[in-house]
């Protein structure tokens, strides 16, 4: 699933993008309210974090102006002021949630998920052929097997997964999951097909990861 955090304080956005990547969510950050609006128009993130004091406009100005798109991604802001007005224009301005800091990480992972779970467009649990990825509690199954994974190898395997029979590049990958494009290995994505592969199709006579050579990789239950 992919978040984008609007907080112009770089040592907390730091703080929340590496947490939120070792839960396998991956993170964009911008610091300013243009263009966290572009971003939000042109990617399909399934949450904003909106800090309320952000550079160009303010985080009730960006949240209006998503919401006057019509524009539904779950939005919860963040922001040092607890005052009930605060909070009050904050959720009046379209924001689904509030959260005062300094808060615990481990509370806004909470909020995180109640948002995500709650989301109509977004399934708590995507399956093909044998193979069942509850995104509620990040669980991967096989035939009924629990198949366990690195922060990183659930990240790839959701994002095949909810495009699964399509075609991906490895740009288009490093693209929608940021911190694979932030590791230095020029082919990192192979690195984690091939793991995934180890743990996901090593063991079964249908393969699901597929390969096509100088194109991409591919998630079915079909031979490509």
């Amino acid at each position: 699933m992919k978040i984008l955090v609007v907080e112009d304080d770089e040592k907390i956005a730091s703080f929340i993008k590496k947490g939120l990547q070792e839960e396998a969510y991956s993170v964009d950050v911008t610091t300013n309210g243009y263009e966290a609006i572009y971003l939000v128009e042109t990617n399909a993130y399934d949450l904003v974090l909106l800090d309320l004091m952000i550079h160009g406009l303010s985080g009730v100005d960006v949240c209006k102006n998503i919401r006057g798109k019509n524009i539904t991604t779950p939005i919860i802001m963040l922001t040092a002021r607890d005052a009930v007005k605060d909070k009050v224009e904050g959720l009046d301005s379209g924001a689904n949630d509030y959260l005062t800091k300094p808060f615990s990480f481990e509370e806004l992972l909470a909020r995180i998920r109640v948002k995500l779970r709650t989301t109509s467009t977004l399934s708590s649990a995507i399956t093909i052929a044998d193979l069942t990825i509850d995104t509620a509690r990040r669980e991967v199954k096989r035939q009924d097997k629990k198949i366990n994974l690195t922060a990183k190898e659930y990240a790839l395997l959701e994002y095949l997964a909810r495009n699964q029979k399509k075609l991906l590049s490895e740009t288009i990958i490093k693209e929608n999951l940021s911190d694979m494009a932030e590791m230095s290995m020029s082919n990192i994505v192979n690195v984690y097909i091939y793991r995934l592969r180890n743990k996901i199709d090593k063991d079964y006579e249908l393969k699901l990861i597929h390969t096509v050579r100088g194109l991409g990789y591919m998630l079915s239950d079909k031979n490509v």
